[in-house]
């Protein structure tokens, strides 16, 4: 990944929180509760998913570059969304999301060339990059947000 493509990633990894927000922001409590499809997540359950889903990201980042080709292991996030309660208030996942996503934007600001290139293996996928990791994460918020406005025009 050269360094213009990695700036561009980091940028929108920053502004993923604000997207989020703006979207949640233009929902009613009802719709909230509403579904796009009878298949997807409901806007409160994605606020859990995307709390619950960055903080498995942090440890991610973290283990691949603290760690010598640590094993990444995947979770299950249906199960999370029927065993952690995804349909209690959202404030607090929102206020996760938020401190996580700073946390690990700050952490990138400083990666060297070496630890960009830093990897391990993702007991799904195979390879696991830092860079992977951007890719990933970058547009995970932004995809989010979207799919809760789809929600409310349902």
């Amino acid at each position: 990944m050269d360094n213009e493509r990695r700036a561009e990633l980091i940028a929108q990894y920053k502004d993923g929180y604000r997207a989020v927000r703006e979207a949640v922001e233009m929902l009613t409590e009802a719709e909230l509760d509403r579904r796009a499809t009878p298949d997807d997540w409901t806007p409160r359950e994605i606020a859990h998913h995307l709390a619950d889903s960055e903080t498995t990201s942090y440890i991610r980042l973290r283990r691949v570059l603290a760690e010598d080709r640590p094993t990444i292991q995947g979770y299950d996030e249906m199960e999370f969304a029927r065993r952690l309660h995804y349909d209690r208030p959202i404030a607090t996942s929102l206020d996760v999301l938020r401190a996580v996503r700073a946390s690990s934007a700050e952490l990138l600001d400083w990666l060297t060339a070496e630890e960009w290139t830093r990897e391990g293996t993702h007991s799904e996928s195979g390879s696991y990059s830092v860079e992977d990791w951007l890719e990933i994460y970058a547009a995970h918020a932004h995809d989010h947000a979207a799919q809760m406005l789809r929600a409310r025009l349902s």
